[in-house]
């Protein structure tokens, strides 16, 4: 016999499921091209049955909350924070302002981004506590490691932190943890290259300061040329927010036991460190350096599709037309290497992304260039060092990773991370002495 459920969907749309094992029905409401899990529960062969679950590794296809920060259509190719596009973000902004939007949903009026500015210039100053751990690390330590170990202990000089029920104490901590990752990160870069460590400076802008505390030597006041500030500064809001990725779901994930902001930045950090996430631009260069030449391209392409090479930079788990950041990169190449000079794996570059996108084996799989393929040109014409390029990302990052875990906090639907499994293991055995 067929019975029909009903989770309330009959004034709007709805999914009819039909379980074969039993003949019943159940009609599950469809939000904004979803429905609730949970929902699936009530579908049972009987009432000792758990209820059905799905099965999702990687999270494919789950949709872990709501959102208003990062909207992303990876088919169209577009990318918006808070609805503005990226491009337009980029052209105009700075990333002082897009973080101020990114927290606050709305872009600041003059006086705000002014306050903003002053609030986040006024913690740039990292606690001689973190010099010293920084300076106990061995030469030579991953900077991530460093990073991630710094923004831990800066939580613990902070123990207000907890309190994150007090909105306004939660802003201050945001504030913090942006101005500090830029400090900690060139202080890490300084630990390795055997440099003192230097001051930040409130006269100067956030990219012109970090790039000062990474590279002033000597007395004299390090002057970056303004195309070389302007182009990392447009690499920094292209990286600041991009949906639930591995880094930001983890944030969310571990803040959602309401752990502090210091905590749950540094659990980001760590997703961010692993190669499938932070470092494909290493692996780029690393693809670039190998090809050589461009006459080598034609027979290294080849190899691609005959599996034995792999062409890194390019295709996304979510963008499947010409990744937005992309363009806006190739067009910043162009200011840094007015500067610097044209790194040679340019050419080399420019060639690859010729051929995929011409070339219908490229194209009939869509591979089109993602943000990774030509950030590290323009990161190793700056004189930055590839095990800092995964530091550079999360200082980007860390807007839109604060940004979501105080959406989080403010998400009444949300509550402790905690994936259900399907286990597979042995069945109740007796342990034998």
């Amino acid at each position: 016999m067929t019975t029909q459920q009903n989770s309330g969907a009959a004034d709007g749309e709805s999914l009819t499921i039909t379980d074969n094992r039993t003949g019943s029905s159940y009609e599950l409401a469809i939000t904004d091209g979803t429905i609730r899990a949970t929902e699936l529960r009530q579908i049972k062969v009987n009432e000792d049955d758990f209820g059905l679950m799905t099965y999702d590794p990687a999270f494919m296809n789950t949709a872990s909350c709501r959102s208003e920060v990062t909207f992303l259509d990876g088919e169209a190719g577009i990318l918006r924070y808070r609805g503005y596009p990226i491009e337009q973000l980029a052209e105009q902004s700075s990333f002082l302002e897009v973080a101020y939007l990114l927290m606050y949903g709305d872009l600041p009026s003059g006086d705000q981004l002014s306050s903003w500015t002053s609030d986040i210039e006024g913690e740039a100053a990292a606690p001689a506590a973190l010099a010293d751990l920084i300076s106990a690390f061995p030469k030579g330590s991953h900077p991530m490691g460093m990073l991630q170990s710094a923004i831990a202990a800066l939580g613990t000089l902070h123990p207000e932190s907890k309190d994150i029920a007090d909105a306004g104490n939660r802003e201050t901590q945001v504030k913090r943890l942006i101005a500090q990752v830029a400090t900690l990160g060139a202080m890490a870069y300084r630990h390795n290259a055997g440099k003192p460590f230097v001051e930040p400076r409130s006269d100067l802008g956030y990219a012109a300061d970090f790039l000062s505390m990474m590279f002033q030597d000597g007395d004299s006041p390090y002057e970056p040329d303004e195309r070389i500030v302007r182009a990392l500064d447009v690499l920094l809001i292209l990286h600041a927010d991009h949906e639930q990725n591995c880094s930001t779901s983890t944030v969310r994930a571990v803040g959602s036991s309401q752990a502090d902001p210091y905590a749950s930045m540094a659990a980001g950090i760590g997703g961010l460190y692993g190669p499938l996430h932070g470092g494909a631009n290493e692996a780029v260069l690393a693809m670039l350096d190998r090809i050589q030449t461009k006459d080598a391209i034609a027979g290294f392409m080849e190899g691609v599709k005959d599996g034995k090479e792999r062409l890194m930079g390019f295709g996304h788990r979510v963008y499947k037309n010409y990744d937005p950041r992309a363009s806006i990169i190739k067009k910043a190449c162009d200011d840094v290497f007015e500067v610097t000079g044209v790194n040679p794996k340019l050419e080399i570059a420019v060639e690859l992304e010729r051929i995929a996108l011409e070339d219908e084996y490229f194209v009939k799989r869509r591979l089109y260039p993602n943000v990774d393929f030509y950030s590290g040109l323009i990161y190793e014409a700056l004189g930055i060092p590839l095990d800092m390029f995964t530091v550079m990302f999360a200082i980007g990052r860390a807007p839109g990773w604060l940004a979501q875990w105080n959406e989080m906090l403010n998400d009444k639907e949300q509550k402790i991370a905690r994936p259900r499994q399907v286990y597979v293991g042995a069945d109740e055995r007796p342990y034998a002495g």
